[in-house]
């Protein structure tokens, strides 16, 4: 644990000292906060975070693969990866090292959105619950697209490369089974739904906490992180 929480603390640093991170979040925040407001020109707006949050799950179709493109891939093309390998560090501990340090990113920028709470408490009273709930998903969901980043980081040296395969599975997950199971019916449509992240997220956004959603977030998260510790491992027989 203490090799991981060194790996985490140094990628960390770098986060919060990098300009294209705080760009990012500037990004984050205001398109979010577009989603906020969205339907407070409606005669009845609703007092809750729904669009925020489903708002949220497609910027993080282009956020995550941008908060992890380097993680990997810079030091591929740095070499550094070579003295990294080489170290007594297990290349488990550098991939969790890693994720965890964009983890922590993702749940700063989720912490700078709590006043969108205190203004519905302040101007309206909204249930709980849905608010909750919505978080506890968007975190699942934030986790499992950052898995998604690190193995695609993992695969190339190309950071460039790295955001876009990963833009593209993030893309395929979080829309494309949607779109595919709308077009079929029965036990396909049932399938391709299940197979993506948006019908296990919608679930958190109507206030609903199903275990089956919460294991399905943290098995893609899992297989992932399994995935690019595998690709890592791979480059010591190269």
């Amino acid at each position: 644990m203490r090799t991981i929480r060194a790996v985490a603390f140094k990628e960390i640093q770098i986060y919060f000292s990098s300009p294209v991170a705080y760009i990012v979040a500037l990004i984050f925040m205001v398109v979010g906060g577009a989603f906020f407001v969205s339907d407070l020109g409606n005669p009845f707006p609703e007092a809750s975070l729904s669009n925020f949050f489903q708002g949220a799950t497609l910027v993080m179709i282009l956020l995550a693969p941008a908060l992890t493109m380097r993680l990997l891939a810079e030091e591929q093309k740095l070499g550094t990866i070579e003295l990294l390998l080489t170290s007594p560090v297990r290349d488990w501990e550098v991939i969790l090292g890693k994720y965890l340090a964009s983890v922590v990113f993702f749940l700063f920028l989720l912490a700078l959105t709590s006043y969108y709470v205190v203004l519905l408490v302040v101007f309206a009273k909204p249930d709980p619950g849905p608010i909750y709930s919505g978080y506890l998903g968007l975190v699942l969901y934030g986790m499992a697209a950052l898995a998604v980043g690190i193995l695609t980081s993992t695969l190339t040296s190309n950071q460039i490369i790295a955001a876009v395969v990963g833009f593209g599975i993030l893309l395929v997950l979080s829309l494309g089974s949607s779109f595919i199971s709308s077009a079929l019916t029965g036990t396909w449509a049932n399938f391709f739904d299940q197979l993506g992240f948006g019908g296990h997220f919608n679930d958190f956004d109507l206030g609903i906490i199903d275990s089956a959603n919460i294991v399905y977030f943290v098995s893609v998260t899992a297989l992932f992180l399994f995935l690019s510790i595998r690709a890592l491992e791979s480059r010591r027989w190269r």
